[in-house]
């Protein structure tokens, strides 16, 4: 057995950050070895047995301060060194040459998992730091391999979801309800990015393009980190209000069921042709596929891989597609449920937290004999 510790930002709730989630998970289901994780002074350990309380209370913004950083490098030149070291976070080169740095004094193995690709024109060679990169991607991988990253020490392990069961009819009723939104309304969930990609402006216009179907309703369910997402979330308003959406859009922002919101959508849209500050393979997708909904992506990106398999539909670029699939799913309860019940069963087979926490302790067993 080893002891991992695992390089993160605070493990502790709220439970609405994708990298977070995959420490919590995955600290919880090894079996072989043990998981260190790091939390705030005063929080119980949640995600494993053990926990180390470094971080003061407060921390755990979306993008740690510079005071966390420095208090996870202290940790890692003075703490104790455990067997392994594993990081967690976007690669940027000043966090990768200081990890780099602290394994090399302190002669720890090392595991880097990529939960973000890196940003387009970035050098992966320069973020790159430890033994072995983990990514969770087929789209990262080829990526990270084209940019001459050594195909020995990269592995590609895909991401998990905590297990969530479909919505009982009462809870979808409920859940419904509490947006203004009938049983038999048409309802359509946009889970996304707002600051970085299309994907929320594509929703609104094929609501637009749906002409005569005014009965269907979009759900914009999306979190505004930034500033930027703020100033985005106000020019996507106006554009509802251009093409004369009113209504039909719910704007709800982040909200703690979002479990819920999903699961009693009629369709799940994610037609981000950019996944960047998001997972690859989006966590919020994978819930969706748990929760048997049928979801939408765009072809070429990351989240096609889920396509490939099953737990979801790609469609290309051009705006009429995403509207030919969007109509098709609403008028064929039959395609939707099959679409649902087989993105389920693919959520089950690969993106189960105990196929992930296997695949991960492998690697461990690799570097660890």
């Amino acid at each position: 057995m080893g002891r991992i510790l695992m390089v993160s930002k605070p493990i502790a709730p709220p439970w609405n950050d994708s990298s977070k989630n995959l420490v919590r998970d995955l600290a919880g289901h090894l079996e072989r070895h043990e998981a260190v994780t790091l939390c705030r002074r005063g929080d119980p350990a949640l995600a494993s047995r053990h926990c180390e309380r470094i971080y003061p209370a407060g921390s755990g913004a979306f993008a740690p301060a510079l005071r966390d950083n420095a208090i996870v490098l202290a940790r890692l030149l003075a703490g104790r060194r455990h067997d392994l070291w594993h990081f967690f976070f976007a690669p940027n080169p000043r966090s990768s040459k200081a990890c780099e740095l602290a394994a090399r004094v302190r002669g720890a193995p090392t595991v880097q998992t990529v939960c973000s690709a890196p940003a387009e024109g970035s050098d992966p060679n320069e973020l790159l730091f430890a033994d072995r990169t983990v990514v969770l991607s087929e789209h990262t991988e080829q990526r990270l391999l084209a940019a001459g990253v050594p195909p020995e020490s990269l592995r590609r392990i895909p991401p998990c979801s905590q297990p969530l069961s479909p919505l009982s009819p009462e809870t979808r009723s409920e859940m419904r309800g509490a947006l203004g939104i009938g049983d038999s309304t048409p309802m359509l969930v946009y889970p996304g990015d707002l600051e970085f990609s299309r994907g929320a402006a594509r929703c609104l216009e094929t609501l637009a393009a749906l002409g005569d179907r005014s009965d269907v309703t979009l759900v914009m369910a999306c979190r505004a980190k930034t500033a930027a997402a703020r100033a985005a979330e106000a020019q996507l308003r106006e554009l509802a209000g251009r093409l004369g959406l009113g209504p039909r859009v719910r704007w709800v922002g982040e909200t703690d069921r979002i479990h819920d919101l999903i699961g009693c959508a009629d369709v799940v849209l994610l037609p981000s042709e950019t996944l960047f500050a998001k997972m690859d393979l989006p966590m919020v997708l994978i819930e969706a596929m748990f929760l048997a909904r049928p979801a939408l992506v765009l072809e070429g990106t990351p989240a096609a891989e889920l396509a490939e398999q099953g737990g979801a539909r790609a469609v290309e670029h051009r705006a009429d597609a995403l509207t030919a699939a969007v109509v098709e799913l609403l008028d064929g309860p039959d395609a939707r449920t099959r679409l649902g019940l087989r993105a389920r069963e693919v959520a089950i087979e690969r993106y189960h937290p105990d196929a992930m926490a296997g695949a991960y302790e492998a690697l461990y067993d690799e570097l660890l004999v």
